[in-house]
């Protein structure tokens, strides 16, 4: 029987458009990664671009260097692949969050370097509102803290801060974005200025209950409205990318900031649903449907992903030193020569020994909040060994995961089944065993974890048709890792007490 014209058309369609390409700007590098069909990964490539530190507190990035190492990484993936431009179905977009970018309209030229995420310069600005009595009004409107760690005060210092940029700003002459925003509009020749929901989300000027930028929260900051991108779905066709750049005219139709990216490629799309990611830090996230929740405990209420092109919301929780303790024991310490070798070192002794590990090198983030707290490591006697050292430093990172998930439960009330987890810390065995002995839950690990890049790729492909719902990539999900939580409840709950002992002992220490 001769095959119908139309089937051998779908057939040739899907054998041109075999891949979604993923886009994951990073702080310190620019990823690109091919998924197919199955989730799997068809190729990657990665370039590390410049970190600048003008002054003490101060962290910036060359906007060129973040796009032309993006673009670099996106052809030189298809090239590692043997892929086209054709056989991209489309284009998935994950970037660091809340870094600030301002460039002119005209010439498409940024009017000075990005000012990152970590940049704390405002923060002198940030305690003058809150005296003025804005930080109810901000958590109000945005779920935020009033912090120098989102996007509006870097907006506002950049128009204070380069010549003529108040002035141009006012005449519509300039445009703001985060790095979504920046590397849409040069992707599509200056045809696009958009940003999702959820990096609208993360700067202090976008309101998550109306959803659309804050006039009261701009004039207060005066930000001229004109600068602002309009905000998309996260999951819909944007644009496409201009031919000469080597991508073909493929459409971008998906963009998550990274942390929502992660929690939706942990396919955590329903209330109750979470995911901890272990990188340096840790940023736990639970989704917690449709309504917004204003937290008592401290933490942040931020958009996450939809399919469904609706406010959905989730509980944020940050923790500011995960994997980095490992790095410190490393670096500084010197306990062991390879991070990989914590494991080992740590699994020599039985347990810790008695001692309690408190790595507030930084304060401590959610859900305390003390940027006086100090580092303390508490229950040295002359028995402690380096092993001893180590596994109270992995148990310090499920500890904090442990207090942020607390106060998230006290907030929702959801019941919680499991915690998903990805993240490079997330590989180490005796950490998750550990994580889940602590919780009472099971802690599942997906075999796929670049699940942030997975997550962008999602919404790329449920967007263009590549991915039919979210039930297909649920059965495309290969089996994961679970840890089952087994401890004794009482020695847990002993422990707890000991952690949050050594936690009071390393507050405000700073401030003696």
């Amino acid at each position: 029987m001769p095959v119908p014209a139309s089937m051998v058309c779908n057939h040739r369609a899907e054998q041109l458009m075999s891949y979604i390409l993923s886009l994951d700007q990073g702080t310190t590098s620019s990823r690109a990664i091919l998924f197919d069909h199955e989730g799997r990964i068809a190729g990657v490539a990665q370039h590390e671009f410049r970190q600048i530190y003008p002054q003490s507190g101060w962290v910036e990035h060359d906007p060129m260097d973040i796009l032309t190492s993006q673009m670099s990484a996106a052809v030189e993936v298809l090239t590692r692949a043997g892929a086209r431009p054709r056989d991209l179905a489309a284009i998935g977009i994950t970037n660091q969050r809340e870094t600030t970018i301002v460039w002119d309209r005209e010439t498409g030229k940024p009017i000075a370097n990005a000012i990152v995420w970590q940049d704390r310069r405002t923060a002198d600005h940030c305690r003058q509102l809150a005296e003025e009595g804005l930080e109810d009004t901000v958590r109000a409107k945005t779920g935020l803290r009033l912090d120098p760690y989102f996007s509006a005060t870097k907006v506002a210092w950049l128009l204070d801060h380069v010549d003529g940029a108040r002035e141009r700003a006012r005449e519509g002459k300039l445009a703001f974005g985060t790095v979504d925003s920046w590397l849409i509009w040069n992707l599509t020749s200056g045809k696009r200025h958009v940003t999702d929901t959820t990096n609208a989300s993360r700067t202090m000027l976008f309101n998550i209950r109306e959803g659309r930028w804050d006039e009261e929260l701009l004039d207060r900051l005066r930000i001229p409205a004109s600068m602002m991108p309009e905000v998309v779905w996260s999951s819909q066709p944007v644009g496409e990318v201009t031919t000469s750049l080597g991508l073909g005219s493929t459409p971008i139709a998906g963009i998550a900031g990274d942390q929502q990216a992660a929690l939706f490629g942990q396919l955590c799309t329903r209330a109750g649903d979470s995911k901890n990611t272990y990188g340096t830090g840790c940023f736990l996230l639970e989704h917690i449907g449709t309504e917004f929740l204003q937290s008592k405990h401290r933490l942040i209420t931020t958009l996450a992903a939809s399919t469904q092109q609706r406010l959905e919301y989730a509980l944020e929780g940050s923790i500011f030193i995960g994997g980095a303790v490992v790095q410190w024991l490393r670096d500084n310490l010197r306990l062991v020569w390879n991070s990989s070798e914590i494991e080992p070192l740590a699994m020599s002794v039985p347990d810790a020994g008695g001692v309690v590990f408190v790595p507030a090198f930084a304060g401590l983030g959610a859900p305390h909040w003390d940027p006086n707290a100090s580092g303390l490591i508490i229950g040295i006697h002359r028995g402690t060994t380096a092993g001893h050292i180590a596994r109270a430093a992995l148990e310090s990172i499920a500890f904090q995961v442990g207090d942020v998930f607390d106060a998230m439960q006290s907030e929702t009330g959801h019941s919680i089944h499991e915690l998903r987890v990805d993240g490079g810390a997330a590989a180490n065995d005796l950490m998750m065993q550990f994580q889940a002995d602590l919780l009472g839950l099971p802690v599942v690990r997906p075999a796929m974890m670049e699940t942030t890049a997975l997550g962008a790729a999602y919404l790329a492909g449920l967007a263009s048709g590549f991915w039919s719902n979210t039930e297909e990539l649920r059965a495309h999900r290969k089996e994961d890792t679970r840890f089952e939580p087994h401890a004794d409840a009482a020695q847990i709950a002993h422990s707890r007490d000991r952690w949050r002992n050594a936690v009071e002992r390393s507050k405000g220490w700073n401030n003696l």
